[in-house]
C-alpha cells in the first residue's frame, strides 16, 4: 500500500459526496447565490460541500487543519439559508454508504463548524488540507465547468490531489458519454480517472499528451477575463505558432482537461499587479498535472510555493504544460509580457 492510500481513498469519498451535493444543487434550479464582501458570488453548494469535505476529513483525522475558500458568517446571519444548507447536506449524504468510512455531518450547528474549521491560515506547519468546495462558482451558477477540489498539503509539498468534475465529460470525443468525472493523484504514482458514478477502485491512469512541437498544442484558459489575461495569452500563442482555438473553461477542470490530454497548455496571467492566487485554486491541479507528465510553474518559471499562508504571494501567474514543451511555453510568455 502506498504511504497515501488512506489519505487518497478518503479525499475521493469526501468529493464525489460533495460532487452529489452540487448536483442536487443545480438540479433544483435553487442556487441561493449570494455575495461575499469582496462581492463575489458564493451559492448553497459552496456551503454545503465545505461541510460535507471538512465534516469526512474531521470524522477520520481530527488533528488535521484546512485551509478552506468559505466560512459561516453569512449562514449565522440568514437563517433560512443556514436550513436550506443542512438540509442538502443530509440529502447528499443518504446518496451513498460511505458513513462508516467518512461519518455523516450530525446537525446543523455542525454544518457551521466544519465550514468554521476550514479558516486556518495555512504557512509552513508539517500536515494541512486544501480545499476548494466549488472552484469556479460563475462557471456552476451558468451550467458550465466547475470542480470541488481537495489536496493534502505535507511539509509544504502537496502529496495528495482530488478534482471532481461534474459537468465534465466522461470521453471528450463523445457527447452521449455523460458527464461527471473524478481526478485524483499522489506523488510519485501517477495521475488517474474515473466517471463520478463508477466504483472507487475503477480509475485509470491518465497522461498529458506527448509532445515536443509547440505548435501543434492547444490553449485551455478561464472563461472570465477578470481572471486572467486573454489579451496576452493570445499573443502568446501567436508566439509559439499556436492555430487552434483556445478551450475556455471555469475551475481546476482546466487542470484536469489537460492532464488527460483534453489540452496542452493552461495560462493564467494576472491582469492585477496586487493579486495573488488562492492555495485552493491551484494545489490539487498542481499535483495532477505534474504526476500526468506535465510542470506546474508560475510565469517566471518557479515553482508553486505552498508555504505563504492563504495564497501564492510568492508567485505570480500560472503556466503548466507538458515537460517537453514547457521551457519555450516560458520563454514565448516572457517575450511577450517584456514587449507588452
Amino acid at each position: 500500500m502506498s504511504l497515501y492510500a488512506h489519505e487518497r481513498r478518503i479525499a475521493e469519498l469526501a468529493v464525489e459526496r460533495a460532487c452529489k451535493l452540487t448536483s442536487i444543487v443545480s438540479e433544483s434550479q435553487q442556487k441561493g447565490s449570494v455575495s461575499k464582501s469582496d462581492h463575489s458570488p458564493v451559492t448553497v453548494a459552496d456551503f454545503g460541500a465545505q461541510a460535507v469535505i471538512i465534516g469526512a476529513l474531521q470524522t477520520v483525522f481530527p488533528e488535521d487543519p484546512v485551509v478552506g475558500e468559505e466560512d459561516s458568517s453569512i449562514l449565522r446571519k440568514d437563517d433560512g439559508l443556514r436550513e436550506h444548507v443542512w438540509r442538502l447536506v443530509q440529502e447528499a449524504s443518504g446518496f451513498d454508504n460511505y458513513q462508516t468510512e467518512i461519518g455523516q455531518v450530525e446537525s446543523e450547528e455542525k454544518v457551521l463548524d466544519y465550514i468554521d474549521w476550514g479558516r486556518f491560515e495555512g504557512g509552513k506547519v508539517k500536515r494541512m488540507w486544501a480545499l476548494d468546495p466549488v472552484d469556479g462558482t460563475k462557471g456552476f451558477l451558468r451550467g458550465g465547468q466547475f470542480a470541488v477540489c481537495l489536496a493534502l498539503i505535507v511539509d509544504l509539498t502537496v502529496v495528495v490531489g482530488v478534482i471532481g468534475c461534474p459537468n465534465l465529460l466522461v470521453d471528450p470525443a463523445d457527447e452521449s458519454s455523460g458527464n461527471g468525472m473524478i481526478f485524483s493523484a499522489v506523488i510519485g504514482e501517477g495521475a488517474f480517472s474515473r466517471p463520478l458514478a463508477s466504483p472507487i477502485d475503477s480509475a485509470v491512469p491518465i497522461s498529458m499528451r506527448s509532445l515536443t512541437d509547440p505548435s501543434t498544442a492547444s490553449f485551455c484558459e478561464s472563461v472570465e477575463a477578470g481572471h486572467s489575461s486573454h489579451g496576452q495569452q493570445s499573443m502568446i500563442a501567436q508566439s509559439l505558432g499556436i492555430t487552434k482555438p483556445s478551450v475556455r473553461m471555469d475551475s481546476q477542470a482546466k487542470y484536469a482537461s489537460i492532464a488527460r490530454g483534453d489540452g496542452d497548455i493552461y495560462l493564467r496571467l494576472p491582469v492585477s499587479a496586487t493579486y495573488e492566487e488562492k492555495i485552493w485554486d491551484h494545489a490539487s491541479g498542481n499535483l495532477l498535472v505534474a504526476e500526468a507528465g506535465g510542470v506546474v510553474t508560475d510565469m517566471y518559471g518557479n515553482p508553486l510555493d505552498f508555504s505563504q499562508g492563504r495564497t501564492l504571494k510568492k508567485n505570480k501567474g500560472i503556466v503548466a504544460a507538458s515537460k517537453a514543451i514547457q521551457p519555450k511555453v516560458l520563454e514565448a510568455v516572457q517575450k511577450v509580457l517584456q514587449e507588452s
